[in-house]
């Protein structure tokens, strides 16, 4: 079959088996043929040829999209596929992993409405009260638009976007989400960017593992409450209960190609971090039955339950009534059938798909009797981080005080900017830092200087260095009129160039200094450039790290040296603050008056 010479694919999956091992990381380009099935009844015929083309010692990368579900059992209700509903390239040897040349940017609108969305879940719980069903996987699509770097200029102005531009963005979610099982491929027609961490199917050696993704909480704002995010996922009987249900479903899936009495759950409820939640997974395993083939694995698993609900084919006819279009690539397969025939496919969440410069992402979660609306939408927010991180283009950032000569509390700054550099996964060399920092000397050894040190997304540095006026001896501060959302976000724990959550908060009348920020649950923050401490009640206090603000260095040293103790004090206790302080490492400690934004 004739097939585009920009077909690529690039494989970075970890090692079903020993997660913490070694990755398959592979590159491939040039296929010797494109397998395609654009009919239901050419889908189970493909997967006969891709095993086929393993067995003789090919490589075959590709995907079975969400839409050919009726392939394996016609029962299953779908929309009208978007593209072909199956495809794999047939490679014949493995390439050095290209370089990615450039940055990329996307520009992204919000998927459903909320209003839509308190719908759905109603029409759910209705249904579910009903029996009609368990669960159901509600999803919707988010659509954005490439922004690449200028790479040529026309006549008409900056060249369209190109298949860089998608390889770039991939390489930038690999950052935002890493480990799991990564896949890119380019068919051509559309580029698929997954970064998945959820495997769908690992078989091998006549036995399958499947590892259902279901129950999700975000990850603390300290180490502490990091743990205790955790456990209390674990714990959760609404998300164990969810989780159970997929459980249940996989096995009686498996079972149908399954040895007698073969299928088992060797673990349970399992947490697996990621950047921005905690994601709970158990283990599906069963020895198949001889003459059982890759079509037949399909046939009994797929779509994977996780994506659904259960009982599968009642909630994928809920799916086909609430969702307003096709699901496409995402939440179908995507995944390696090595030579000899090994089959490994991830389940395409956390998946961005590009077409001609538009790239649209699917974001879901799982519906029970036991969910909100808060929560849900919630969970949605915290899912959609990894594509928000990757489609931004951003630094690491601090700012420090460089006074006559010497940088002020620079090994606390330096170890925060780690911290943040580990956390977003940009390259790390404090020898290569302290040199910027020690390159500005010479120029601005004398004299106060605000200092801005910024680390790129490859391990750039640059430091720059501004003249530093005296602080008031006293600012005016406003309280914000309205809450601000995801406090809990990454780009409030970490110093970062990314700011429109704190630029939109910043005072437009020209003597209030700062604004103080609050949450969702009306508990007080930070300001958008400094922490704040309040006088209450007779003790100087500062909100703790749970409330969602960043651990500023000049709160870190107050608190240690006792000046300041953490509480939570909300919106409603303001009226009882009698002293408000502003506080950064640059400014140092500043008195202040709280004012109303509109006097």
């Amino acid at each position: 079959m004739e097939h585009p010479a920009t077909v690529c694919a690039r494989i970075d999956f970890a090692d079903p088996h020993h997660p913490g091992g070694a990755r398959t990381r592979l590159a491939f380009s040039a296929p010797r043929q494109c397998l395609v099935a654009h009919q239901l009844a050419e889908v189970r015929g493909v997967l006969d040829a891709v095993q086929a083309a393993a067995l003789a010692g090919a490589w075959c990368v590709g995907y079975v999209r969400y839409e050919a579900a009726p392939a394996f059992d016609a029962a299953l209700a779908v929309h009208t596929a978007d593209g072909p509903l199956a495809w794999f390239a047939v490679f014949e040897a493995v390439q050095p992993w290209p370089a990615v040349p450039h940055t990329v940017e996307v520009v992204w609108q919000d998927g459903m409405a909320r209003a839509d969305f308190d719908h759905a879940l109603h029409r759910i719980h209705t249904d579910i009260a009903a029996g009609a069903y368990y669960q159901v996987n509600l999803t919707a699509p988010m659509r954005g638009t490439l922004v690449p770097e200028p790479l040529a200029v026309t006549p008409g102005g900056q060249s369209p976007p190109t298949e860089a531009s998608a390889q770039a963005l991939f390489a930038a979610l690999q950052r935002a989400q890493p480990g799991g099982y990564s896949l890119y491929l380019d068919t051509g027609a559309e580029q698929i960017l997954s970064v998945s961490p959820e495997l769908f199917f690992d078989w091998r050696d006549g036995t399958v593992l499947t590892r259902p993704m279901k129950g999700t909480a975000a990850r603390g704002a300290t180490p502490e409450d990091d743990a205790a995010q955790a456990q209390a996922l674990q714990a959760s009987v609404k998300e164990r209960a969810e989780n159970v249900m997929i459980v249940d479903l996989l096995r009686n899936d498996l079972s149908r190609i399954a040895a007698p009495f073969s299928v088992q759950v060797p673990r349970l409820f399992h947490a697996e971090a990621l950047p921005s939640v905690w994601q709970m997974t158990s283990d599906v395993t069963a020895r198949t039955r001889a003459g059982v083939g890759l079509a037949d694995v399909f046939g009994a698993l797929f779509p994977c339950g996780s994506v659904t609900g259960a009982p599968k084919a009642a909630a994928m006819q809920a799916i086909r009534a609430l969702e307003r279009g096709p699901r496409g690539v995402y939440c179908g397969a995507l995944g390696l059938v090595q030579p000899g025939g090994v089959a490994t496919f991830n389940v395409p969440i956390r998946t961005v798909t590009v077409r001609n410069g538009v790239a649209r992402c699917g974001i879901g979660s799982g519906i029970t009797a036991g969910s909100t609306a808060p929560a849900e939408w919630d969970e949605w927010a915290h899912k959609q981080a990894f594509v928000r991180r990757a489609s931004s283009v951003f630094d690491v950032l601090e700012t420090l005080a460089l006074r006559n000569g010497v940088f002020q509390s620079i090994n606390a700054h330096l170890a925060r900017m780690a911290t943040a550099a580990a956390h977003f996964g940009y390259p790390w060399d404090e020898g290569a830092v302290r040199a910027a920092l020690q390159g500005l000397l010479g120029a601005h050894g004398q004299g106060d200087w605000r200092v801005r040190l910024l680390l790129q997304s490859r391990g750039a540095v640059a430091a720059q260095a501004y003249a530093l006026p005296a602080s008031p001896a006293r600012v005016r501060l406003q309280l914000a009129t309205q809450a601000l959302e995801q406090t809990d976000s990454e780009f409030v724990r970490f110093k970062t160039t990314h700011r429109a959550h704190y630029d939109a908060f910043t005072p437009t009348q020209p003597d209030v200094f700062d604004t103080v920020l609050w949450n969702a649950r009306n508990e007080i923050t930070e300001c958008t450039r400094g922490n704040v401490a309040m006088l209450l009640h007779g003790q100087w206090v500062t909100p703790p790290l749970r409330c969602g603000l960043l651990p500023g260095v000049a709160r870190a040293k107050a608190l240690a040296e006792g000046r300041v103790t953490e509480a939570v004090v909300r919106v409603s206790d303001v009226a009882d603050v009698t002293q408000w302080a502003f506080v950064n490492s640059l400014r140092g400690w500043i008195a202040a008056d709280l004012v109303s934004p509109l006097s």
